[in-house]
């Protein structure tokens, strides 16, 4: 993998003129630059029956930055995220999102807040065409009557015409336009993760939870997966909590990076600075000589 972060030239056409407005702000230099923290998650602990996922787990994500979990298989990167999803409950701590504080809350709610996620296992409707499936990321947006759309008439219908434009943006966006209507079952994995991307960013998000979201694709596929996570947090302002296990990725293209181990944090910081962490290296990145 090279060295990709902040470096990506090509030009992708946005969703939509007026979402230029919520990117991420740039200085004078040209550098992005990142605002105040919007997720705050305070002395989280999640235990199944005797088993500890998560002990006292302290971390924030601030406005526009790329904030990646990293660990070793079984750390608990996976429990945080379903954690900030809703999907887990925490036995204690806090979570505090732009201001509203919640011990736990329904993953319906976190995604009206404007909170999307792809999977770790690809969760998408194998026997629908691309198109239909990232419709459904649009179902938070939707607001016409059962009856209406059962009809598809009136404003059903023009809501209808509205998100599909959406969706067809989303699709120019991740260069798909020649597999919309392919069923996803018949596509190799790698463009089922692109679609799975594609479906999160339907809803809009302001932040997007991405669970190992190249874990299983070659070279060229990761470096295609990286421009486009780093034009969606350039582009349009989205926040980016990131799982991954490919090292190269996650110090290219995160702002800042938590690791986790057994369920606790070992590290936090840039970087380079997790990289210099001795607890980290022999963790994680193992002892060097």
């Amino acid at each position: 993998m090279t060295t990709m972060k902040r470096h990506i030239t090509e030009e992708v056409q946005p969703m939509e003129q007026e979402r230029q407005a919520n990117a991420g702000e740039t200085g004078d230099d040209g550098v992005r630059k990142i605002g105040e923290v919007i997720l705050d998650l305070q002395n989280i602990s999640l235990s199944f029956g005797g088993v500890k996922a998560l002990t006292d787990i302290s971390f924030n994500v601030r406005e526009h930055e790329i904030r990646a979990i990293i660990g070793p298989n079984g750390a608990g990167k996976s429990s945080m995220i379903n954690v900030i999803n809703g999907v887990y409950h925490p036995q204690k701590g806090t979570i505090v999102f732009r201001g509203e504080q919640r011990h736990s809350m329904q993953p319906s709610k976190v995604a009206r807040q404007g909170i999307a996620r792809t999977f770790q296992n690809i969760a998408l409707f194998k026997g629908m065409t691309v198109l239909d499936n990232i419709m459904t990321g649009r179902n938070t947006k939707m607001h016409s009557s059962f009856l209406a759309n059962a009809i598809w008439w009136g404003s059903a219908r023009n809501e209808e015409v509205l998100h599909r434009h959406k969706v067809e943006e989303v699709i120019d966006f991740l260069e798909i336009q020649h597999i919309r209507k392919t069923p996803v079952g018949r596509l190799p994995y790698g463009l089922q993760k692109r679609v799975e991307l594609a479906r999160a960013l339907a809803a809009e998000p302001g932040m997007l939870l991405l669970d190992e979201p190249m874990a299983g694709m070659n070279v060229e596929e990761k470096q295609d997966m990286c421009r486009f996570i780093l034009d969606v947090n350039e582009q349009f302002g989205t926040t980016i909590v990131l799982i991954e296990h490919d090292m190269g990725v996650v110090m290219d293209i995160s702002d800042r990076v938590v690791v986790l181990d057994y369920g606790k944090k070992i590290g936090d910081g840039t970087p380079d600075e997790v990289m210099a962490n001795p607890e980290v290296i022999k963790a994680y990145l193992g002892t060097s000589h």
